[in-house]
């Protein structure tokens, strides 16, 4: 079994409860992790035998373009997707952040990390 991390994934887009945030939108961060079976291309050196670091990028970024209201939603969405578009994935967690959110103090991030596992 191995693990791959795409971290620090930077999107702008357009979540959130309040109007402003829908409207002007704000910076977020996307880690995910995902557990599969690395052997084969570990041996091979081919693409082929994994998980391809690009097309999850760009699932990612799919679903971050889908506006919401909570990160609790958009952090779902993300591991639907993978789980759905790559059946190698046998469990993955993924990490949605929203950076300088509107809580009324200064903070860096507020964050919402789900995890889910095959049947």
């Amino acid at each position: 079994m191995g693990i791959i991390r795409i971290e620090n994934m930077n999107f702008y887009a357009y979540h959130g409860c309040f109007a402003e945030e829908q409207a002007i939108g704000t910076r977020f961060k996307v880690d995910v992790v995902l557990a599969t079976d690395t052997s084969k291309a570990q041996q091979s050196d081919n693409i082929q035998d994994t998980v391809n670091y690009l097309s999850v990028y760009q699932t990612v970024k799919r679903e971050m373009m889908i506006p919401s209201h909570l990160l609790e939603h958009v952090a779902d969405r993300i591991a639907n997707a993978v789980m759905e578009e790559f059946s190698a994935v046998d469990s993955m967690s993924v990490k949605v952040s929203k950076l300088n959110p509107p809580l009324g103090g200064q903070m860096e991030c507020v964050s919402v990390e789900i995890e889910k596992r095959r049947d």
